[in-house]
């Protein structure tokens, strides 16, 4: 099988990140390096310093995934730049060393903000590719969240910026992204509802939907369940008040037949702890490990997932589903085609609607039993590793076609990116 060598853009990576969209890059990264790939991860140190991140003790294990952190003596005006600009000021130089230094088959730009914003997409050559983790391509805040209390349905861009006490971007009113955007081989939307968001804010590129995916876990690995001495429904997740974790509260003062453990922590914290102080059937149990979180979501009767905003995918759920765990989530963004592909759990719009939810999936076991096999076979079917690595291979191939890059295509449609270890 060939050899790829393939380069990936994002802005944040772990352990230098806050969210799931960075473990979703990482993931990718570590399965194309165990199809045997040479990987290298280019990623912006200075902007995870500057949001409030901690540099950590210890970087990330040997996963076979090359890692190069762009940091300057000056991060804050390095971001500055790159978010007033769009293009890579400070570490221009530095990059296109980067680029230089060997061919790359594929350079890969996911949330490419503040590592080099669009000026980055036309650096290179190899085929291109673009990921749309967050709806950055047409927000200037990422996640459609106008002036950080409602759903945006109109742009209002500038005033937008200012109630997140962000300096508007002049270079979004020139046509810049579409310009750069022209160069890109394929662009990717997580969702068939993210890519329809993309399209009704402005975005005149196609996407293609590519999901995330999951490491397939067997059965005989999994850890006995969570200890808990009541009946439990679960929240995992970032505590920022776009989660909806609020919305949830008042349910949980009307229904005393099972506790919510919250697994998560974030900048919102305080203020759900203040609203849930009255209300001991609510646990915060902060940030947990892989296997503790496992664990969690083997014992619970379902996974609430409340966001009011507009996701683009919903890792969360397609983690309940591989534990066979049905989810109850907020009908809104992506989440009704995920739950319904998968016939893996329950659809809320409102408090009475929830606690429906929540009684039918305690009071009927077998409703819970049958959605969690379905939620696991759903996994199985269109989440797990090999099923969108194959997905992914074929978008590629097909793109590498359109760009003329015969020897590429064939080696994606021999199947480059399957066959995992």
């Amino acid at each position: 099988m060939k050899t790829l060598r393939i380069i990936m853009f994002t802005t944040f990576y772990p352990p230098y990140s806050f969210g799931g969209d960075a473990v979703g890059v990482q993931r990718m990264a570590q399965a194309l390096a165990r199809r045997g790939h040479d990987v290298t991860v280019v990623h912006d140190i200075d902007a995870f310093l500057t949001g409030g991140g901690q540099r950590p003790s210890s970087t990330n294990e040997a996963d076979g995934v090359r890692t190069i952190g762009l940091e300057s003596r000056h991060p804050l005006l390095t971001n500055l730049l790159t978010q007033q600009l769009g293009r890579p000021i400070i570490h221009s130089a530095q990059i296109q060393a980067i680029l230089d230094e060997e061919h790359h088959d594929i350079i890969w730009h996911n949330n490419v903000s503040l590592v080099g914003g669009p000026s980055l997409l036309d650096m290179g050559t190899g085929l291109k590719i673009y990921e749309a983790h967050e709806h950055w391509l047409v927000c200037p805040t990422h996640v459609l969240w106008r002036h950080n209390k409602e759903l945006c349905n109109s742009k209002q861009c500038f005033r937008c910026s200012l109630s997140y006490k962000r300096p508007p971007q002049a270079w979004r009113y020139t046509g810049l992204i579409d310009k750069k955007l022209d160069q890109i081989d394929l662009i990717i939307a997580k969702s068939a509802f993210s890519r329809d968001m993309h399209k009704q804010f402005g975005l005149r590129h196609e996407m293609t939907v590519l999901p995330y995916f999951l490491p397939d876990m067997r059965i005989t690995d999994q850890p006995a369940p969570a200890h808990h001495d009541r009946p439990y429904f679960l929240f995992v997740g970032r505590l920022e008040k776009i989660k909806g974790l609020q919305d949830v509260f008042p349910a949980f003062d009307k229904y005393p037949d099972a506790d919510l453990l919250i697994l998560g922590d974030g900048e919102y914290t305080d203020d759900l702890k203040a609203l849930a102080a009255h209300n001991s059937n609510i646990k915060f149990l902060g940030r947990k490990s892989l296997d503790e979180l496992t664990a969690y979501y083997r014992g619970a009767l379902g996974l609430i997932v409340p966001s009011i905003c507009y996701e683009t995918f919903g890792i969360i759920l397609i983690e309940s589903f591989r534990l066979g765990t049905p989810v109850i989530a907020r009908k809104r963004g992506p989440f009704p085609e995920i739950v319904e592909k998968a016939n893996g759990g329950a659809l809320f719009e409102n408090e009475e609607e929830l606690i429906a939810a929540m009684t039918n999936i305690q009071s009927d076991p077998n409703w819970r039993t049958e959605h969690g096999q379905t939620a696991r076979q759903g996994f199985e079917k269109y989440w797990s590793e090999d099923r969108v690595l194959e997905a992914y291979g074929a978008a590629f191939a097909k793109a590498a076609h359109n760009r003329g890059d015969v020897n590429l295509a064939k080696a994606l449609e021999a199947g480059a990116l399957e066959n995992g270890a």
